[in-house]
């Protein structure tokens, strides 16, 4: 064990087809989602959060592939090769960034655990929208093996979408 490694403890192991939740709440089947792009899995296949906090943080290591001009919704791609949408709430683009700080821009490298954006979740539900988050695998055509983890709290240390090749 290096000088570093002793100081410092070892760094997390990140299984390159896990993705963690990016927001603290509740995992729930995309079907829940009432807008049918996101439940009927027309941009792709994966879960939603119901999140109790708006901070939005890396599900993975990977590059901010394109962060959204309004801040409500970023795209990223997996060191591995997933791509993954985070579309916070729904309808939110019609709030021209207001309630969104973003962390981030593209082109940006990340690491899991890594803040991205900040999202007021009370001025969103002011504003009479939804808060419920899909976050989408775009190109799960490539994954035939998909497993989801909904019906339970989450956090950005737990696993919520599983993936191979």
């Amino acid at each position: 064990m290096g000088l570093f490694s002793k100081l410092f403890g070892k760094a997390e192991e990140i299984n390159p087809n896990h993705i963690y939740a990016p927001m603290a709440g509740q995992a729930v089947a995309l079907s829940e989602v009432p807008d049918p792009t996101f439940s009927e899995g027309l941009m792709g296949n994966g879960i939603a959060i119901q999140p109790t906090d708006g901070k939005v943080c890396a599900p993975f290591n990977g590059t901010v592939d394109m962060m959204f001009d309004t801040g409500h919704a970023v795209s990223l791609v997996s060191d591995s090769g997933i791509e993954l949408l985070i579309h916070v709430g729904l309808e939110t683009v019609g709030l021209n960034g207001a309630p969104f700080k973003v962390k981030v821009k593209s082109g940006d490298k990340v690491k899991k655990g890594q803040t991205l954006m900040e999202a007021d979740l009370e001025a969103i539900k002011a504003a009479g929208l939804p808060t419920i988050t899909p976050v989408l695998v775009c190109n799960c055509d490539d994954y035939p093996t998909f497993n989801a983890t909904i019906g339970k709290a989450v956090s950005n240390a737990d696993v919520v979408i599983e993936v191979a090749k």
